[in-house]
């Protein structure tokens, strides 16, 4: 596994462009934070060596500037807007957000709920809110927005949100997923802070897309990719084209306001700072990559893996058809198959030699290790074990769990706990590995090499159950697997 990303330069750089970025408007700096800020996941797997809280990490180095807001959408509270990748509510998850932060010694002055009216949901929160001691305030919907830039910047438009007291020069403005009202905020701060005399600026904060790499970059893809649900566009900057004669890569929601966003800084400052939505951005990724093809190879894996995250969804009839079509012709313009993820190769490769479900897993030397399923394991959990056994140089004809041992399990799954598959899952089989490596070498030795299984890629050639889905993603492995049943085996 290749590292493409200098993490230690990306630190130091990208904390020196915010800083430049403050002084250039004086007393204050709000700083929309696109993505998410500590775990970066997707920015982890696209640019090896990006570590997932690297954002979090630059913004320690800022510490004693760095003032953090956190803002949920109201309706979103209302309706229990989940997280998909962590599986929590959205208001669950500014909690959880909020003690990040505050465990990494960063400050959180507040908690917004935007587009406000009132919702039960919301009053809820906030109620729980200040019973932690958070402050609270409100924003609410604007007749005319975007587009009625006079109402838009006036006492009944900003003018009527809640002014949020902050303290510090940086104001880090972020949420638990888009559609949060991040940028709204931001702006409706710049308005009121200038009402009151302090000169407040504004600046964006997205990883992703790299505005100084190819527009067709298989790391920008990866991001359209990503975003295949908003039907995300990456995009040509015409405005910072025309402005500078340069060629950089925005995106098309960015692009498309960015007449809007002008025609607002003009009516509260005078004059626009900024002549293009890439001059809005303060992100220094682009600068980092030192191997370019690392990035490339791992950027077109994630495009796979997007799509077959997304095929479950359509085996379950969701209507994601649109997604799926724009995934294949991302894959087309990074010119790649599914034949080019290897374990998906090996994995099915081996079902069809076998007449079994399979998987496969690539160690992080490009070995690729294989499992199947059998009378007393589940292809997934003998995958793991074959792995753990390879790392710790044991020998393949090596029990590692006695069947013996195996065997009472299966009796209270099926006999006392009214289940059907007698199989062992891969969090039962890392259970039992745990209790044999008291008495037994072997096992102890292979339990001890799990935390090299990290961002190792994984392939099954069967539907998995969520607590399999959820081990591999504990495990942080790189999961794909085939939505439906072969009727091959």
């Amino acid at each position: 596994m290749r590292i493409g990303f200098d993490n230690e330069k990306y630190l130091k750089m990208q904390s020196e462009h915010i800083r430049e970025r403050i002084e250039k408007f004086g007393d204050k700096l709000y700083l929309e934070f696109g993505g998410k800020l500590y775990d970066d996941f997707h920015a982890s797997r696209v640019l090896p060596g990006f570590e997932p809280d690297s954002k979090l990490r630059m913004l320690m180095k800022l510490a004693d500037k760095v003032e953090i807001v956190i803002v949920i959408n109201a309706g979103d509270i209302e309706k229990n807007k989940v997280r998909a990748d962590l599986g929590i509510t959205y208001d669950k998850d500014v909690i959880r957000l909020k003690k990040v932060f505050e465990d990494r010694g960063l400050y959180v002055g507040s908690v917004v709920l935007t587009r406000f009216s009132g919702q039960k949901g919301a009053l809820d929160f906030q109620e729980k809110l200040e019973k932690l001691g958070v402050k609270v305030y409100h924003h609410y919907d604007i007749d005319g927005y975007p587009s009625n830039i006079a109402h838009i910047v006036s006492d009944e438009g900003y003018g009527k949100n809640d002014y949020i007291e902050t303290s510090r020069p940086l104001v880090v403005v972020t949420a638990p997923g888009p559609g949060s009202g991040k940028m709204a905020t931001c702006l409706s701060q710049i308005y009121n802070e200038n009402k009151r005399g302090i000169k407040a600026g504004y600046a964006k904060f997205e990883t992703f897309p790299i505005w100084n790499i190819p527009l067709k970059h298989p790391v920008n893809l990866a991001y359209e990719a990503a975003t295949a649900d908003l039907n995300d566009v990456n995009m040509i900057d015409p405005f910072h084209l025309e402005a500078y004669g340069e060629t950089t890569v925005n995106y098309n929601r960015d692009i498309e306001i960015f007449p809007v966003l002008n025609a607002i800084f003009e009516s509260i400052y005078g004059q626009s700072p900024y002549k293009s939505p890439t001059d809005m951005g303060v992100n220094m990724a682009g600068n980092c990559i030192v191997d370019d093809d690392a990035c490339c190879d791992a950027s077109k894996q994630e495009i796979i893996r997007r799509y077959y995250k997304t095929l479950p969804r359509l085996a379950a009839g969701e209507k994601v058809e649109n997604e799926i079509l724009k995934l294949e012709l991302l894959m087309k313009q990074a010119k790649i198959t599914l034949a080019d993820r290897k374990v998906t190769v090996a994995a099915k490769s081996r079902a069809e030699e076998l007449s079994v479900p399979c998987a496969a897993i690539e160690l992080e030397d490009g070995q690729i290790i294989t499992g199947k399923t059998s009378d007393l394991l589940g292809c997934s959990a003998a995958v793991l074990l074959n792995a753990l056994k390879k790392y710790a140089d044991e020998d393949d004809e090596i029990k590692l769990i006695s069947p013996e041992a195996i065997s009472p399990i299966q009796e209270l799954k099926v006999r006392y706990l009214g289940g059907n598959n007698p199989r062992l899952h891969t969090d039962e089989v890392l259970i039992a590995l745990s209790v044999s490596a008291v008495s037994d070498e072997n096992a102890k030795r292979a339990l001890e090499q799990i935390p090299r299984l990290k961002s190792c890629a994984v392939h099954v050639t069967t539907p998995l159950s969520p607590v399999d889905i959820g081990t591999f993603k504990k495990l942080g492995m790189d999961l794909t697997y085939e939505p439906v049943k072969s009727g091959k085996y």
